[in-house]
């Protein structure tokens, strides 16, 4: 993973790191703490890669090194494409909630001035894919996201919303705002409501 996360700093490299496009709808606070947000993400093109490791920890931190390398000039038009922020992991839970499923997607949000036209990865077994406006009820926490902080992030948004039967009870995102190998990461576990 060095030599990706190097050319992203080399030759004092210091962008701004684009930001996924939303819309707050509604928040939700208790004592002045943020519990969760309702938030509308647009119609978007997202590069995409399915990894299927031993433990969720392998999987993250090999799809974010394919996909830093596709961002770093390994795509069709040879240049680097800019960093956008979160990096999302799609994860599915079993039926009782209990665990992850080995399979997880890891997404990162093509920038805006490329969203009309993509580079295409030269990594075949990264696609780019248009997914759908989504509303996703979002909730802050930090630290590493593993299974178990995943389960149990999961299960603390799960008591807090409202209506969670309005959401998908076996797919869930975890948003990730700092690189996967940073000790205390700055991360969102996101529940998606239904179409």
């Amino acid at each position: 993973m060095a030599e990706p996360i190097q050319q992203l700093t080399r030759n004092g490299r210091t962008e701004e790191r684009q930001t996924v496009p939303f819309l707050l709808l509604s928040r939700k606070e208790k004592c002045g703490e943020v519990l969760y947000e309702k938030r509308q993400y647009g119609k978007a093109k997202w590069a995409c890669i399915k990894m299927s490791e031993e433990r969720y920890e392998q999987s993250i931190c090999m799809g974010f090194m394919k996909l830093m390398r596709y961002i770093c000039e390994q795509n069709s038009s040879g240049t680097y494409l800019g960093m956008t922020i979160p990096i999302l992991t799609t994860v599915h839970t079993d039926e009782a909630r209990t665990g992850l499923t080995r399979s997880v997607t890891v997404a990162y949000y093509i920038p805006n001035h490329l969203q009309d036209d993509p580079p295409q990865p030269t990594d075949t077994e990264i696609i780019v894919e248009e997914w759908p406006a989504t509303v996703v009820f979002s909730r802050a926490f930090t630290g590493v996201t593993n299974e178990e902080s995943i389960i149990h992030e999961i299960s603390l948004l799960a008591e807090m919303i409202e209506s969670p039967d309005l959401c998908l009870q076996d797919t869930f995102i975890i948003a990730g705002y700092t690189n996967p190998a940073a000790a205390n990461r700055r991360n969102e576990i996101w529940f998606l409501e239904r179409p």
